[in-house]
Parts: structure tokens; sequence; C-alpha cells
């Protein structure tokens, strides 16, 4: 198409056919809910959720208002607000692409240093559900212990500034106080990251904050707010340049457009304090107990995530897409996953675990998907102990396969030694790179010391069976590669 419709509410009408708008009027909606982190992957999901349960002229009073807390936030608030909040969801069907506009989003709260206009919004009594995606690393976990990590410079801050908050958890905690006092009632804390038992990781960093400065008001948070767990699902790659032109190309100038997969997946424990969209008639799941769902995921898809993706971008593959098609990884990722991280996870009413492998390769391998390597490898730091070590436990524990994981670990370190097989350099990507990358090229000649940052894999220097198998796998990388490592495994490294 030659002419772009800038998107805009004032322009739905203006949109090619082909463009799927909302079948609601923003007038009719009103804010329920406040949400933290208006990445792109809760506009494809969370939002999208709503967005459709709107369309069937239901629950009008649950729109969301945005949040961030981070500077950078500021930028995509005024992207966003440009076009009155509206998103282009592209979705990425290897049969043919399609383009949806949704509009469940109806305002975003200013930016600010110390949250005030943030805690002013989700202490409106309309506010009765306040979700977050800060990712995995954003909730002040202390990796050692699995606590909080009270000592952190933000959390330290927070205590002692409880009405200028720098975090998300500080401004929670101290909206919270307002509706206390205010008689205005709790919210319900809505964690949508990629953590095992998400609702009771956000539950820890909330109430253990609050009881930094105000126990009564702790108190009160944990008999009175609910903090449900849950797991999300979809693959949604950042946009670029590339998902700015496939919204050109359906006549549509949008600033921030989403591309995603065709699959989505919400599973909710169904515990909300202060009531609740109909997600489910959207197509949500509501459950009593969502851990099974949580692990077959979590174990899976986000541990296959890093099984692939280091090594990936070692070989130069640039996408998930290319490391499937490379016979080595797509078999390193099915011989892991089959015989080390799926013995651990339980079936769930609707899939066993080795058919949810089968669909995460298909979901891994569809080409239309950009999603790279480098965004995935992102922040090993916390999904290697999030998503991998637990396995690397279960295996030790129950005497089953650790070979793999091992070498999924030495691959780890090997990338953050910071080049690739052909000696260009990978660029810092990670928050705590400048600690790790030094470790890693010490554990050239000294492999056990990089297990022995006992903040990401606890003792497990002490497992020989795991620490052995470890050392051998990132003595062979350094010195015959990548290519012969996975070989090796390949022919027989299961142990």
């Amino acid at each position: 198409m030659d002419e772009l419709t800038p998107l805009s509410l004032a322009t739905l009408d203006r949109l090619s056919a082909q463009v799927r708008v909302p079948r609601y009027a923003r007038a009719d909606l009103s804010a329920g809910i406040v949400h933290i982190g208006l990445g792109n992957f809760h506009r494809a999901h969370q939002a999208w959720y709503l967005h459709r349960l709107f369309d069937q002229g239901v629950n009008h009073d649950w729109a969301i208002i945005g949040a961030g807390v981070r500077a950078g936030d500021a930028a995509m608030r005024d992207r966003l607000l440009a076009q009155d909040c509206l998103s282009t969801l592209i979705e990425l069907d290897p049969s043919g692409k399609s383009a949806e506009v949704t509009g469940a989003m109806i305002g975003f709260v200013p930016v600010q240093p110390d949250n005030a206009a943030l805690v002013a919004q989700m202490a409106d009594p309309a506010i009765r559900i306040v979700a977050l995606t800060v990712t995995e690393g954003g909730y002040f976990i202390d990796p050692a212990s699995g606590g909080f990590d009270a000592a952190h410079p933000d959390i330290a801050h927070d205590a002692a500034n409880p009405a200028a908050p720098r975090t998300a958890f500080g401004a929670m905690v101290a909206a919270l106080r307002l509706r206390r006092d205010q008689g205005a009632g709790p919210f319900t804390g809505l964690c949508c990251d990629n953590l095992q038992g998400n609702g009771a990781v956000l539950r820890q960093s909330v109430v253990s904050l609050a009881r930094l400065s105000d126990p009564d008001l702790a108190d009160w948070i944990a008999a009175q707010c609910s903090f449900p767990n849950s797991m999300v699902d979809c693959i949604v790659p950042a946009t670029g340049t590339r998902e700015i032109a496939l919204a050109h190309g359906f006549g549509i100038a949008d600033a921030a457009p989403v591309t995603h997969e065709n699959f989505r997946q919400w599973v909710i424990e169904d515990d909300f304090c202060a009531g609740r969209p109909d997600w489910d008639r959207a197509g949500a799941t509501f459950v009593d107990n969502v851990h099974d769902y949580e692990a077959m995921k979590i174990r899976i898809l986000n541990g296959g995530h890093q099984v692939i993706s280091g090594v990936g971008e070692l070989l130069g593959l640039t996408t998930i897409a290319q490391t499937m098609a490379h016979d080595g990884i797509r078999a390193l990722l099915r011989r892991v996953v089959q015989d080390e991280i799926a013995p651990h996870v339980a079936p769930v009413p609707e899939i066993t675990p080795l058919d949810y492998l089968a669909l995460i390769e298909r979901r891994f391998a569809n080409p239309e998907i950009a999603d790279t390597t480098r965004r995935v490898a992102f922040d090993g730091s916390s999904r290697h102990p999030g998503f991998v070590v637990p396995s690397i436990r279960d295996g030790l524990a129950r005497d089953t396969p650790v070979a793999g994981l091992a070498l999924v670990s030495a691959l780890w370190a090997r990338y953050c030694a910071g080049t690739r097989e052909d000696g260009s350099v990978i660029a810092p990507n990670d928050p705590n790179w400048t600690a790790l990358q030094p470790v890693a090229l010490a554990a050239r000649k000294t492999p056990l010391l990089w297990l022995e940052q006992r903040q990401y894999y606890g003792d497990l220097a002490q497992h020989p069976r795991f620490a052995d198998a470890f050392c051998d796998w990132l003595a062979m990388i350094h010195t015959q590669g990548v290519d012969a490592s996975l070989a090796q495994y390949l022919d027989n490294g299961a142990s």
C-alpha cells in the first residue's frame, strides 16, 4: 500500500477491511486495571485477552491504565499516547499474516522518579487489579536463597522513603497504604512474568518491602490482598524496522506495532480479592492450582530457549528459527528435553510433556517469527537459575542424566566469554555482564570457577556428577569448538 494511515481512534474507519478493529467504543470503557511494564508481550497477550472480551460487549469497566517505573518507559508512553493507546498486533502464521488493532488500554500515567502519579492511580478505588510484566530479573530475588533481596539499593531506598518509591513494588506498597487508610480496600497483584510460583514471588516482594517500613501494613497486605499464580505463553519478538514495515504492509503507520506467533495460552489461579474480568470467555483458563502448567512451560519452553539461544549466537545464527534449522542444535534441544527435563515435568489435562516438546519445536521453527537469539539469551543470570538449574537439581536428586544440562551450562559460560566461534564480539547481553565475563574468561583454564558462582548455581560445584561433566564440556568447547562438543554429546552424551 502506498498511503499509510496514522493509527488513532479517529482513523480506525479508514483502515483496510483486512485489519480487524475494536468492536467497542472507547467512550464505553472505564479503568479497572493498572499494568506496569507496557512491553510487547503484555500488548500481545494480556491486553489482547481483555480486548477480545470487550469485543463481546462485556466487562467494559476493566480497561487498562498503562504504567512504567523506568526512565525508558517514558518513550513508550509518548508513542502510545500519540496513537490513543492503540496497538497493531500482527500474527505471523506460516500460512499467512493477519493484523488486528487492539484498544483495551485507555491511558498511561506519567513516568516520574517518585512514581507519584502511579501511586495515585493505583490508590483509586476503581482499580481492582495491578498487573506486572517487569521481566524475570525484576523481582529483587536473592539468587542464592530465593528470598527477598532486602539489601538491594533500590529496596533500601524505598524502605527509607516509602512516600517516594523508585520501584514498582514500592509504588504498590504506597498505594496500598493509601487504600487501607482511606477504606478503599485491597487490590489483586497479578504477576505475568515467567517465574515459577510467580504470584507467590510477587507477594514476597510486596509484603517483604512493606515490612521494612510498616509491619502493620505488611500484615494487612498479607491478609487482604491476593496474588494469584499464572502461566503466560506467547512468543513475541522485539519491535524494529522489520516490524514497523510489516505494519506498513497493512497500510498502518504505527510507532510501536507488535508481532507474535499464532499461539497464546494463559492459565490463572482463580484467586482475586476484588473481582476480575471474565478472561475465560476470551480463551484464558482459570484453575485452582497452576503449578503443573507453570512447570511444563518454564522447564520446557523457557528452559528450551536457554538450551538453543546461546549456542545459536556462538555459531552466528541470528534467529531462533535458524537454530531449529541447524541439525545439531535441534537435536540438542530434543535430547536434553526428552532425557533430562521432561522426566521431571508432570502432564497437564490437555497435553503430555513430550507432546508439549513437539509443540514448541514447531513454534520455535516458525520462519515468520524473527525472534533473535540475542533477545532470548538476554539475562542468562536470571534465566539459567530460573529455567535450567531446577532441572539439574531434579536430575541429581533422582539419578537421571544431567550431561546435556551440563553442556548447556558450559555453553552459557562460553557465551559470556564474549566472542563467537568466528571470533566476532558478542556485545554485553546481561545486567551482570561485567561480573560474568571475567569469570567466563578465567574458566577457560579453571572451569570450576564458573560453577562456584553460588548466586547462580548454589552448591552445584560440590556435586561431582554435574560438576565433572560441566568441566569436561567447557574444556572441550574451548579446545575443539562448539560443533565438536554438540556431536560428542549427541553421539554418547547421556550419563
